[in-house]
């Protein structure tokens, strides 16, 4: 290159993006990502809106509609977006708000036409229209009925006057762009879990939902608020105390509502709320509360002689043990990090539902001593069981690099040390583990084989789940400690690999290790250190050759293809059938293999799963096998 001689680098090189283009190029600034988790903000920036109106009073009812071609809609009969002109863009309101960023009514220190809402930023309804092929907005508003049309977020003409009305609202239907999007098919378990979610935080609020795909539908009105949210989550779990507490308070123009039950699980299951957004990173709201739930049951306990002067008081552990709680603030002014608005950042929130919570509750256990002993005592059994398991996880501690023997004895491990490249695959059985064993690239490759099926933790604290000698093996191994000492940064391995049998015993070891991370080890799945690997169901042997398929599908393609005439069909029920380059060549090579990432998209809907699944109550574990029954398959009879 001449040093000497500059770039053609002119003025016409510079770029200037109008209206909603920016959006369309780089639209995971603005949703996050492409993929079905943009896909679905999508719909949640339109509900939002409907939500804000609800919240200020003008709405009390939200209809929403996926459509048979794939499209979706919000109706509300809220107040409906003005259709005049602009004082400031010269077109429409409607327009304005349609297709043009930062055009909303909330902002201004009043916030505009809304008190409280959720949608701040005024992106929300422009972007799902940037990234639609196709939008339509109708507007029932001051007596008459208005639509305008839209195309990847370009007016279509103006806005047409449909004549009179007595209805009032605004109805948003669109469909996702192709050109932008990995898929453009909603998720009717994801809208439902929204809409649920949204119908419990705004009590009154009547919600429907209709998927013309497969003609469900869904009724939701709950008047309890936030305590029937409780008693929906607790609903398969046995209460401690019978009726949630419920705590409602405003200072400052902060108002914020709190529902607390204790069960009798190992587990938190804790909820908060930002203006109807589920804070899922948490924020000031939530370290506040959890402050105020610490603070007042400490000092019931020692007002009421539960907790001797020679007792250190119960950690936040020990009273969230078992607690099942919604946190919902509203905020005039919310800060929240980012578009996708995780967490809530105001620092004074703290302090205001520290507060109230705190007041509130310290009343409840002096007005309740039955429930209050209750759940003190369980809180105190928590605390117990802490410091049992506290004496078993040093157990598990591996104390440095040079001392080998800290490793459980079972355990191959692989020559590299380093945590990215290194692999662990977990076998059920000393004979699935030795051919594993030989299997294996032990450069990488460390296998750890299992002894029958671990304990189902759902049913048993820490410091059972560590007397168990399977879970032990597999802690020391992975390095990271559990529970409160789990460190991701300490995990010797980047994968772990469950490699079960293709059967129902496999099948259930595998449901059984993924209760034992997601409850105790959580970032293992979250992070996506978690696979499960996926050995052929099928060997086809013809002459010298085998081919192998992965379901019945499968086989009949591989039939086809090399000719049914001659060929050795052979179903694989378990990793012992192989031999060791076979499992080598389908299941363990990472050129060739296939091997499936977990992750945890939704916990409190894994939660629940995980509770209805592997919990003590048998009946709802009946009542989800008999809903689903049709979905099985690969079923051993």
């Amino acid at each position: 290159m001449d040093k000497n001689k500059a770039p053609n680098y002119t003025a016409d090189q510079i770029q200037v993006l109008e209206g909603l283009e920016a959006v369309r190029l780089r639209p995971g600034m603005y949703i996050g990502n492409t993929d079905v988790g943009g896909l679905h903000h999508l719909f949640q920036e339109v509900v939002d809106n409907s939500i804000d109106e609800a919240m200020a009073g003008y709405c009390d009812r939200i209809d929403v509609t996926i459509h048979a071609d794939g499209s979706l809609s919000v109706r509300d009969n809220g107040s409906g977006i003005p259709v005049e002109i602009h004082h400031k863009t010269q077109i429409s309101t409607l327009e304005t708000v349609l297709t043009k960023l930062h055009a909303g009514g909330k902002f201004g220190q009043e916030g505009g036409h809304y008190k409280v809402s959720g949608g701040l930023h005024g992106v929300g309804v422009s972007v799902v229209n940037a990234l639609s092929e196709w939008l339509e907005a109708q507007v029932w508003y001051n007596g008459r009925h208005y639509q305008q049309r839209f195309a990847r977020g370009v007016a279509q003409g103006p806005v047409e006057d449909l004549g009179p009305t007595d209805d009032r609202g605004t109805l948003i239907r669109f469909k996702p762009d192709a050109q932008i999007f990995k898929t453009i098919n909603f998720q009717a378990e994801v809208i439902v879990y929204r809409m649920r979610e949204l119908a419990f935080l705004n009590k009154g609020i009547t919600m429907t939902f209709d998927d013309e795909r497969s003609g469900r539908k869904h009724f939701f009105l709950y008047k309890g608020g936030i305590v029937s949210y409780v008693h929906y989550l607790n609903r398969n779990k046995t209460h401690v105390n019978k009726d949630p507490v419920y705590i409602s308070g405003e200072k400052d123009d902060v108002q914020v509502e709190a529902a607390i039950q204790y069960n009798d699980s190992y587990t938190e299951t804790t909820l908060s709320f930002a203006n109807n957004i589920n804070t899922h990173e948490g924020g000031t709201h939530l370290v506040g509360f959890r402050s105020a739930l610490t603070r007042s049951i400490n000092d019931y306990a020692r007002r009421r002689g539960l907790l001797k002067n020679s007792d250190e008081n119960l950690t936040g552990d020990d009273v969230r043990e078992g607690c099942t709680a919604i946190v919902s603030v509203r905020v005039k002014d919310p800060q929240f990090e980012g578009q996708t608005k995780t967490k809530l950042g105001n620092s004074e929130i703290r302090g205001i539902v520290e507060s109230l919570v705190n007041e509130a509750l310290s009343t409840y256990l002096e007005e309740n001593p039955v429930d209050a002993k209750r759940i003190v005592e369980k809180c105190l059994q928590a605390a117990r069981a802490r410091q049992a398991a506290r004496r078993a996880r040093e157990l598990t501690r591996r104390k440095s690099a040079l001392e080998i023997s800290a490793l459980p004895g079972k355990l191959a491990d692989c020559s590299f040390t380093d945590p990215s490249v290194c692999e662990i695959f977990i076998v059920e059985g000393d004979s699935a583990g030795g051919t594993a064993k030989q299997s294996r690239d032990r450069r990488f490759q460390a296998v750890l084989p299992l002894r029958g099926k671990i304990l189902n933790v759902e049913k048993a604290r820490l410091d059972k789940i560590l007397s168990n000698p399977e879970i032990r093996s597999m802690v020391t191994a992975f390095g990271t400690g559990i529970g409160e000492d789990f460190d991701i940064e300490k995990a010797r391995y980047g994968k772990i690999v469950l490699m079960t049998d293709a059967d129902v015993d496999g099948a259930h070891i595998r449901t059984l290790l993924l209760t034992f991370f997601y409850r105790y080890m959580r970032p293992l799945l979250e992070e996506g250190y978690v696979y499960i690997a996926l050995p052929p169901l099928y060997g086809v042997r013809k002459g010298k050759d085998i081919y192998y398929a992965y379901d019945d599908e499968e086989l009949e393609k591989v039939l086809e293809r090399i000719g049914r005439s001659g060929a050795l069909i052979q179903r694989y029920k378990g990793l012992g059938e192989m031999n060791a380059d076979q499992l080598w060549e389908t299941t363990m090579d990472p050129e060739r293999r296939i091997i499936l990432k977990l992750t945890v998209d939704d916990a409190i809907l894994a939660d629940d799963i995980f509770t209805t699944l592997m919990g003590e109550k048998v009946e709802p574990r009946r009542e989800f096998i008999e809903a689903h029954a049709a979905e099985a398959t690969n079923i051993d009879i």
